[in-house]
């Protein structure tokens, strides 16, 4: 049980920042890319009632005959549209469109850090050292500016961090963490395409005897939850070559062409397409770097070796490699293009928590001065990635859609085929249909 004080600091470090989110929030005032336009479009559409559909067409996958509305969803999964409308239906007339659909993630966001502190109590660290792991996952690092975005960062952040702390509990035999383990799972699965992955730890319980009722128990929950999405997306009609169109490609442009081609070695010889998964490999492992800040890989990897013996970090360590293996090497092209990024938000919390309690454990031996000097020093950097991501972001995005308002008045009256269907649907709010990548035949 925390005592009263410890209690106190985390709730004033957390309420600190919650500043942090609002000013990042400030900088992150539209969608900006397409993942969060393509959310934000359906959630107002979901919160006036029209359901998970779509009045745009942003790729092939959800044309349905080319005409709008069509059912949504059918390449992303549901949670993000879901929490931004939940914010959109109470707040719109009080925030506006944006500002309410943003609400819900803020909010979120500013339980990471409370999160983060429980993870690195829970790993033994003594709760000033856990401080620190709650101001990484304040500050936010590369992640800060994507916290306060409509999109699955904070949620996937949250969900990901609790399904840790609770998978350490099932393994040691509770069913009831098993059963909320199986939950998360699922919540998981509805907020990020790999969330399938995080059952893999309850199917492991299966072979694990004090734990094998866990393992059903929360095995039997995410596959519910599952299944109930995957019998909505047969319903409506899952999109058309979804697997091609992730995996099998060797151009990246053809996830948006009407008729792509997969695997098409005349064009893209063999050596330049496995190449290209090497090189993934690559520029992975340094956004993997990044996101944790350099100087947290030291201590986290000294945190992995000494905890290795305990169930929550073996899943983190297992799923943390699986994913990106996956990502590097099934779905490449993506994975280059953000979603492997999108897919380490998931680990963030509880791998600062693990490299916080790898910094206590290789500073024991230090001076005080020595373990004082890191913490600053790593506290400022981590500030300084925040506040770069944030500017990044501003450059990146708020530039890209002031220059395309510019051009809307040159633009013909009536529907339109632009090259990022979603974003042209927000900022123009008429129907818009993605340009096909290989032309209109």
């Amino acid at each position: 049980m925390p005592d009263p004080a410890s209690i106190r600091r985390v709730a004033v470090l957390s309420a600190a920042f919650v500043l942090v989110r609002v000013a990042s929030a400030i900088v992150v005032a539209q969608p900006g890319y397409t993942d969060s336009f393509y959310f934000t479009n359906v959630a107002l559409r979901l919160a006036h009632g029209e359901g998970l559909t779509a009045d745009f067409i942003w790729s092939p996958i959800e044309a349905h005959g080319w005409t709008v509305p069509v059912p949504s969803h059918l390449f992303w999964v549901p949670v993000p549209s879901a929490l931004a409308a939940v914010g959109i239906a109470v707040l719109e007339p009080l925030l506006g469109t944006f500002r309410s659909a943003q609400l819900p993630f803020l909010l979120i966001a500013a339980a990471l850090p409370a999160m983060a502190y429980v993870a690195a109590r829970a790993l033994g660290s003594a709760p000033h050292t856990a401080l620190i792991a709650a101001a990484f996952a304040g500050l936010g690092g590369l992640f800060a500016p994507g916290l306060v975005a409509v999109d699955a960062f904070a949620p996937a952040a949250l969900i990901g961090t609790a399904f840790f702390l609770t998978f350490g509990r099932a393994a040691a035999g509770s069913v009831p963490a098993g059963a909320l383990a199986g939950l998360l799972v699922g919540l998981m699965y509805l907020t990020r395409s790999e969330g399938p992955f995080f059952g893999i730890p309850l199917l492991v319980l299966l072979g694990v005897p004090r734990a094998r009722t866990a393992g059903v128990a929360g095995a039997l929950i995410a596959l519910a939850i599952g299944g109930v999405w995957l019998a909505r997306d047969i319903a409506v009609g899952a999109g058309a070559g979804l697997f091609a169109r992730s995996a099998l490609l060797v151009r990246y442009e053809d996830f948006f062409a009407l008729a792509p081609s997969y695997l098409d070695f005349q064009s893209v010889p063999v050596s330049s397409f496995l190449g290209t998964k090497v090189a993934a490999l690559a520029t992975n492992a340094v956004t993997f770097a990044f996101a944790f800040g350099l100087v947290l890989l030291v201590p986290l990897g000294a945190a992995l070796r000494a905890f290795r013996g305990q169930a929550e970090v073996r899943a983190w360590i297992g799923l943390a490699v699986l994913i990106y293996v996956t990502q590097s090497l099934v779905w490449t092209l993506h994975s280059t293009r953000g979603s492997y990024f999108h897919s380490l938000a998931a680990f963030f919390p509880f791998g600062t928590a693990l490299a916080v309690a790898g910094a206590e454990r290789l500073l024991a031996a230090g001076s005080r001065q020595t373990a004082v000097a890191w913490i600053w020093g790593t506290v400022l950097l981590v500030g300084a990635i925040s506040f770069g991501a944030v500017a990044q972001w501003d450059s990146a995005f708020n530039a890209g859609t002031r220059s395309r308002e510019a051009a809307l008045d040159a633009i013909p009256a009536g529907p339109f085929l632009a090259i990022d269907a979603a974003a042209w649907r927000w900022i123009g709010g008429r129907t818009v249909v993605v340009t096909p990548a290989d032309g209109l035949g």
